[in-house]
């Protein structure tokens, strides 16, 4: 199972909440599955979806679901330590983590390797990290939802992008429909 094929299984879960997605394909993946107005899409700042969800949840009381990639996870391990020393219970943090910077050419990442973000995330900190396997990440989610406590989810599935086309919506666009979502 592939990253785009855990989207159209969640896609029916994040409908109703405030979504934070990764950069590049992963935001072009769930724009062509199922765009809302509540997904704010990343086109840019690699490694940033994690902070922005956590200051997202911090600053109001909505559930947050923020969808990241073990590369992006990777270039800014700050997060970990910030996410749990500020827990925020509306917060879940998907690490998708297929092994691979998958926006950029599928370059091996070290999560494919020896490096556990499960066992990263613990040692920051966190106090509620599942690690699933891709099947599996339809219910870890929910469940995590249904909790009302702050988690991190590593779901584990095999590298690969599925074609989709760009996002041709202005950032401003995405911007602007994404506060409305959230004020209302």
């Amino acid at each position: 199972m592939i990253r785009s094929e855990i989207l159209k299984e969640i896609a029916p879960i994040l409908r109703d909440q405030l979504v934070v997605c990764n950069i590049g394909i992963p935001s072009q993946e769930l724009h062509a599955i199922d765009d809302q107005p509540t997904n704010f899409y990343m086109l840019g700042t690699m490694g940033l979806a994690s902070s922005i969800g956590l200051g997202l949840a911090l600053a109001q009381p909505k559930p947050v679901i923020v969808i990241d990639g073990d590369g992006s996870i990777l270039t800014n391990l700050g997060t970990l330590p910030t996410i749990a020393n500020n827990v925020a219970d509306n917060y879940i943090l998907l690490i998708i983590d297929n092994g691979s910077y998958g926006s950029t050419g599928d370059q091996p990442t070290y999560a494919g390797r020896k490096t556990s973000l499960a066992k990263m995330a613990e040692a920051a900190g966190c106090e509620r990290v599942i690690e699933c396997q891709a099947e599996e990440t339809g219910r870890v989610l929910q469940e995590a939802l249904d909790a009302r406590q702050m988690t991190i989810i590593v779901s584990k599935c095999e590298s690969g992008n599925a074609k989709m086309p760009p996002i041709t919506m202005d950032p401003v666009v995405i911007r602007d429909r994404f506060m409305k979502a959230v004020q209302a």
